[in-house]
């Protein structure tokens, strides 16, 4: 049962992100077609937000089905690293069109231009209604998925975005504030990049197999070594596999030459310490006794 339910809910995200690259598509169409005809700049900058949405979600919906794909003799992992490549390009595109908005915002405070603010109000309100149901329907899975947050952050953020465009849009109908556009683009890329960067910075780590940040070595030693016969861990790499899987691989040392069906018990102690106290799920151990090796922490392979 609990498999079919698993099944279930990763059917239930595919199909939640289908419906939000469809909807955005349709919104990017309207804003690019709008912001030509009124002469917004921060609805063109919020048409290309949308356009990276489209484009991030898409590389969202296929990293996630990739990462359903089985094991095999060239991909011993499958594809499950492919969500946390797919965030990492996503955070990138976040970036990336701030600094493009950022450049474009700094031209037009120079030249503002007279805008036609009606369409802009309109517009920001099919984005506003589009993105906020596409928000809604990841919001679940982004909490426990690195690849829905990037997706999920694409679309808060543009949700965002197009909120302040229909704040700049009354203030330009009714005002005649024509210089709030390139303000508000400029304040929507800074808040891009906010949200990006973190993002960015958390997917970089994963790629890289640094140990994750909630993880001490020092207190894995120490935890180890409180079990009877263990002389010493050592030789410890931790790393994320993706957002599921924790893995632990160390070479432990034995203060006695014990038996295999010795060795097998005390791992499955170990097995139970490392996953209640550090929720470490995946662990391989090499077992030794008076080997002539590093016996460090941390050994440079």
């Amino acid at each position: 049962m609990a498999h079919d339910h698993s099944h279930h809910h990763k059917d239930m995200k595919g199909r939640n992100l289908l419906i939000s690259i469809l909807l955005n598509i349709l919104i990017t169409a309207g804003q690019v077609v709008g912001g030509l005809l009124s002469g917004s700049l921060s609805l063109l900058s919020d048409a290309l937000h949308n356009f990276s949405d489209v484009l991030s979600l898409i590389v969202s919906y296929i990293a996630s089905r990739l990462s359903k794909q089985k094991a095999s003799i060239h991909r011993t992992f499958g594809y499950k690293r492919a969500e946390i490549l797919a965030a990492f390009i996503n955070a990138s595109t976040l970036v990336i069109v701030a600094v493009l908005l950022i450049i474009e915002a700094y031209k037009r405070f120079h030249n503002p231009q007279e805008i036609e603010s009606g369409l802009v109000i309109w517009l920001a309100l099919v984005a506003i209604l589009g993105n906020g149901f596409s928000v809604l329907l990841l919001k679940k899975d982004s909490k426990n998925n690195m690849n829905m947050r990037s997706a999920y952050l694409h679309l808060l953020t543009d949700m965002m975005a197009s909120v302040a465009v229909l704040i700049g849009g009354l203030l330009m109908k009714y005002f005649q504030w024509f210089w709030v556009d390139s303000l508000l683009t400029f304040l929507i890329a800074l808040y891009l990049i906010w949200v990006g960067y973190d993002l960015l910075i958390k997917s970089s780590k994963m790629l890289m197999l640094f140990t994750p940040e909630h993880i001490n070595i020092k207190d894995v030693v120490r935890a180890v070594h409180q079990i009877p016969k263990v002389n010493r861990l050592h030789h410890i790499h931790i790393w994320c596999l993706n957002d599921d899987e924790l893995h632990l691989e160390a070479h432990l040392d034995f203060k006695e030459d014990i038996t295999i069906s010795e060795f097998d018990v005390i791992l499955h102690q170990i097995e139970e310490v490392l996953h209640n106290e550090f929720a470490i799920n995946h662990i391989n151990i090499q077992p030794e006794f008076n080997k002539e090796d590093p016996k460090e922490i941390i050994v440079q392979d």
